[in-house]
């Protein structure tokens, strides 16, 4: 066994995600069969009580088309609203009662992304989660597809998963799809190799990579997949891409799949959601003192260094910051209204408190509530 692969052994935190192709039949509906043999395999590695297991599971879309009388995955967002509406019932409802054969209690957990960059936000998902896994139930996470707008089209989850295990401080990522890893070829054509290891980006920056599967039941494709592994890894979680037939060898460190190497440090912090799983609603444009203070600096970003606002946002809103020429050099949270925030433009706070009141004194985007975004 690989140094790698014993990794994976060791890892006590685990979360899994699978993919819509892997649980629902081509035409909508849950395979309960498919269901039952991935419950089986999860079960078994957390027997012992050594190990948590987190559930990050995409098919409620899917799941609700049979039932709604849906040939295929519709493409309107209130049709699709719909599906996930009557799906994410069945979908728990089949896990729970899959996860009850062996006495274990499963706890649903709908996120958003946009209410997870947000401080109170973050901390009150991890403790759910924390608790669901001290108190020995299995949670099953999922996008809130019923409500969620950008967020429906989200990746098919993978991204979630990979933001999960950062927010749950995991210590393995296991992707499961209907491929058994990264391929640096079409996988169905001879000749094609599996890539066992990923040490970093520069190991797969000759792969093209494709997008979604045949099934036709879900969003994702590898593209999601390798995007989502490079997200967990920079954060300090490795992964394993495989697929669901293989998860048992997945789990129990046998070589099968992909294994991406974390390339980054491990950290609590929220700001990766931030970064990866929010929708600017809007933009401010900086002027070069600002950009340096912002990026090279880590600064707030006050008032007297923007010189253009964008977009219709709300206070707590999350909005790209953009240098002159118009390059995103960082996400934050606005502490302003897009209408205020006008006659901000190049003044001081000193100023703006003696003019508009001491409510004006402060940041339009606080460093604690910033990111960085890589060039």
């Amino acid at each position: 066994m690989t140094v790698a692969r014993q990794q994976v052994t060791q890892a006590r935190r685990i979360v899994v995600k699978v993919g819509s192709s892997s649980l629902t039949t081509a035409s909508g509906g849950l395979d309960a069969d498919r269901v039952d043999a991935l419950v089986d395999v999860l079960a078994k590695v957390r027997s012992g009580g050594e190990k948590e297991i987190v559930l990050v599971s995409s098919g409620a879309i899917a799941a609700g088309l049979a039932p709604l009388g849906l040939a295929r995955r519709p493409k309107d967002l209130a049709r699709q609203q719909a599906a996930a509406s009557v799906g994410q019932g069945l979908l728990v409802a089949r896990y729970t009662a899959s996860f009850a054969r062996y006495g274990v209690r499963v706890g649903q957990v709908l996120l958003t992304s946009d209410d997870t960059s947000r401080r109170a936000h973050y901390r009150n998902a991890y403790r759910t989660l924390d608790q669901l896994l001290d108190m020995g139930a299995v949670p099953v996470v999922n996008e809130n597809d019923t409500v969620a707008t950008d967020e429906i089209r989200f990746g098919d989850n993978d991204r979630l998963a990979a933001l999960v295990a950062h927010l749950v401080r995991a210590d393995l990522l296991v992707l499961l799809s209907d491929v058994d890893g990264l391929y640096d070829g079409d996988p169905a054509k001879s000749g094609s190799r599996r890539i066992d290891e990923v040490r970093g980006p520069d190991d797969i920056a000759h792969v093209q990579i494709g997008s979604a599967g045949k099934a036709g039941v879900g969003t994702g494709g590898m593209v999601t997949k390798v995007e989502a592994a490079r997200i967990a890894a920079a954060a300090g979680v490795p992964v394993v891409l495989t697929s669901a037939v293989r998860a048992a060898d997945a789990l129990t460190g046998r070589a099968t799949g992909t294994y991406f190497h974390s390339t980054g440090r491990r950290s609590a912090d929220r700001l990766l959601w931030l970064a990866h799983a929010s929708t600017p609603q809007g933009s401010l444009t900086l002027d070069d003192g600002a950009v340096r203070a912002v990026v090279q600096g880590r600064k707030s970003l006050l008032p007297a260094g923007i010189a253009a606002v964008e977009g219709e946002f709300s206070a707590g809103d999350p909005v790209e910051l953009r240098d002159t020429e118009g390059r995103a050099v960082a996400r934050g949270l606005v502490n302003f209204d897009a209408k205020e925030i006008p006659q901000l433009l190049g003044r001081s706070t000193r100023e703006l408190a003696q003019e508009l009141g001491p409510e004006y004194e402060r940041e339009v985007v606080h460093r604690d509530d910033l990111v960085v975004l890589q060039p």
